[in-house]
């Protein structure tokens, strides 16, 4: 019996991805429910309540693809699958690899390029797809029973967090049944991003394991990216089926948008939601919208409440004019926003018992402002315990250490693995490091005594504990540490192995800090030449090793030979990263200081200013990045003779750090002695 007339439980309607809605409608439209699955082992089903093959499941619907416009003869029939460039590379990628994964931007056309693919490559599969995050243990026990299967993870950003899917797992579950399981996902690349190489805290980042389990997910696939944009050849294998009205209004329209996003309506659904504000059209609703909008955004992987909803937009549509907007019954913005579009999907996709979900396109509008406080304070006070690790993650990830640390103060007291580990690091972050190092200590024993001194946690709290006690002030024993953690790494990873080249990076960081910076640049220049072979010359982490060598090398010899390696460094920098890239913010801060060292000090000026107001703008003035690099704006007005400018501006820096750094952190110590270093007369 084909998927389309068959009948999956209640839980589908809160499943992941953005087609929930529609493939809720196909099924009740032929069939009556089951009594409910369980939450935790709810999975697509036919009507005998079976897992079905792959080649059953007729519609791309039920596999996550988002609906397509209507046909004006045939309104829920999917539009004809025109093969994309990336389909040969799949195929290939799929028979080769236990793990594929393919990212692309939301309407790209992802699910609907791997739901093809599947079906021609494995129609004989069961197909096991959990329709929420909890039923991921129950879909991968029930994938490892069958003779075959292909397990379905769309949108695997909502399977990463607390309690999701780990490296782990899925090694286990691939090497058990080799070539007989294939883990098939898709991930918007937005969220791919988010697990990248970052800014860490001056040179190779104490977030680095903060996320090493979603990141280790990652790793484990072979990603294959698919373009937005449809290729000239696309385009024309297109033209084939210009009859199908959908397919033709999208080829006119491929100039400005991609194919596959115009047949989802993904840019008419977006002004749709623009339009709404105007007073007297459906202000309320889009104040709703943007409401479940920034709920995903704060790291919310699951369907918020409709009465979530009603108390959360109510600041956004005050912000916007309240009354003077005319806005409409709050029941007819909900049936507003969750009217499907161009007979595709709504602005929210859900219901009334399961909640709602801002359908993901949305979630890419250029300029969207940042999550406001009073949506992340007020959804923090809602969520559970996994919900607000979800949040701690992305916060920390955004560079928010104040919310992350709340968000994971939750997790922590509502029992959720990892999240002390990650707390710690996030208190670190926020400029507690003596704090963190603590609380890491405490982890590492722990860990030292469940898990072993050589298994991968274990080594990674070593990491972050003693990186957060040089950060802390002792970089001699920092140092020392990094050195007993290569050995241990080396010994249980490989001397290739992100982490052992990770520890050797932070070994010559805190050897410098130390004072001993020839040892750091032959320790430097030997990570270099190593991380260059292995990760090519654009890797993040080599441009930082680049720029810590520099650094070095100009504390201990030619400053003039370091500020033209600099330059170098920028223009790969500049090349290959965005301007708000942490790690491209990094160097500009060294050419600052750089200047500075030389002696132009209205040049080195004019530099921090710059670099304060942009982390300022992204991290917030009180981040301990933001409080440095204001820090050495006030050294400069003071070498420029601006001394009463320096005071005030250091009147305010102390003000502002005291109110998130630990006593006697070393801005702190610097902003007070700055203070109260007397005046030339």
């Amino acid at each position: 019996m084909a998927l389309s007339a068959m009948w999956t439980s209640g839980p589908l309607a809160a499943g992941i991805g953005a087609a929930v809605t529609t493939v809720y409608t196909l099924l009740t439209d032929r069939m009556q429910p089951q009594s409910a699955q369980p939450h935790d082992t709810a999975l697509l089903r036919n009507a005998s309540g079976g897992i079905p093959r792959v080649g059953q499941v007729d519609r791309p619907e039920l596999a996550g693809v988002h609906p397509a416009d209507g046909h004006p003869e045939h309104p829920r029939s999917a539009p004809p699958y025109i093969e994309r460039d990336a389909d040969a590379v799949l195929r290939r990628a799929v028979r080769e690899n236990g793990f594929v994964l393919v990212v692309g931007e939301s309407a790209a056309g992802k699910t609907r390029l791997a739901y093809e693919v599947a079906r021609s490559c494995f129609p004989r599969h069961a197909f096991v797809r959990p329709m929420a995050r909890p039923a991921l243990a129950h879909a991968i026990k029930v994938a490892s029973r069958r003779r075959r299967a292909v397990l379905w993870l769309d949108d695997l950003e909502n399977y990463l967090g607390a309690d999701g899917v780990t490296a782990s797992a899925l090694t286990e579950l691939i090497q058990r049944r080799p070539g007989r399981v294939v883990v098939l996902a898709t991930m918007r690349s937005q969220e791919v991003r988010r697990y990248e190489a970052r800014e860490e805290s001056r040179l190779t980042g104490s977030d680095r394991d903060a996320w090493r389990v979603q990141r280790d997910v990652l790793h484990l696939a072979a990603q294959i990216q698919l373009q937005r944009h449809w290729s000239a050849g696309e385009v024309q294998r297109a033209k084939a089926y210009e009859r199908d009205p959908r397919i033709g209004l999208a080829i006119g329209s491929c100039d400005r948008f991609g194919l596959a996003e115009v047949v989802a309506a993904g840019p008419e659904l977006l002004a749709a939601w623009q339009n709404a504000w105007a007073p007297g059209a459906n202000p309320r609703g889009a104040a709703i919208v943007a409401a479940a909008v920034d709920c995903r955004r704060s790291g919310l992987r699951r369907p918020a409440s409709r009465q979530w909803l009603q108390d959360l937009h109510l600041p956004y549509l005050a912000a916007r004019g309240g009354p003077d907007l005319q806005p409409e019954p709050f029941d007819e913005a909900m049936r507003w926003a969750c009217t499907a579009a161009y007979a595709t999907s709504g602005l929210l996709i859900g219901n009334f018992s399961q909640g709602y979900v801002a359908f993901d396109y949305l979630l890419t509008a250029p300029q969207l402002p940042a999550v406001p406080d009073h949506l992340w304070d007020a959804l923090l006070s809602r969520v559970g315990a996994a919900d607000a690790y979800d949040m701690g993650l992305v916060a920390h990830q955004t560079g928010q250490p104040a919310r992350a640390t709340a968000a994971l103060e939750r997790a922590r007291e509502g029992g959720v693995e990892g999240a002390d580990f990650l707390l710690a690091i996030a208190v670190g972050d926020r400029g507690r490091p003596r704090e963190a190092a603590g609380s890491l200590a405490a982890i590492v024993r722990r860990r030292r005594a469940q898990l072993g001194p050589r298994h991968p946690e274990t080594l990674a709290s070593v990491h972050q504990w003693a990186f957060f006690t040089g950060e802390g002030g002792d970089a001699q024993a920092a140092a020392a540490a990094f050195a007993e953690l290569v050995v241990e790494t080396t010994a249980a990873l490989g001397p290739g192995h992100t982490d052992t080249l990770a520890a050797r990076h932070q070994q010559a960081y805190f050897t410098g800090e130390a004072g001993d910076t020839e040892s750091a640049v032959r320790q430097l220049t030997a990570l270099l030449e190593d991380r260059t072979r292995l990760e090519g010359h654009d890797h993040p982490q080599v441009l930082a090793g680049r720029r810590s060598l520099i650094w070095f090398s100009g504390l201990n010899g030619d400053l003039t030979a370091a500020e033209q390696q600099l330059q170098r460094l920028m223009a790969d920098a500049r090349r290959t990263l965005g301007a708000d890239d942490p790690h491209l913010l990094a160097i500009r801060s060294t050419e600052a200081d750089f200047a500075a060292r030389a002696g132009r000090t209205g040049e080195a000026i004019a530099m921090f200013t710059q670099l304060a107001a942009e982390r300022s703008r992204l991290l917030g003035r009180d981040h301990p990045h933001a409080l440095h690099t204001r820090l050495q704006r006030a050294q400069g007005l003071v070498s420029a003779g601006h001394h009463e400018q320096a005071q005030q501006e250091l009147t305010q820096i102390v003000e502002d750090a005291q109110r998130v750094l630990e006593p006697g952190h070393r801005h702190l110590v610097l902003a007070h002695r700055m203070i109260n270093r007397p005046s030339p007369r």
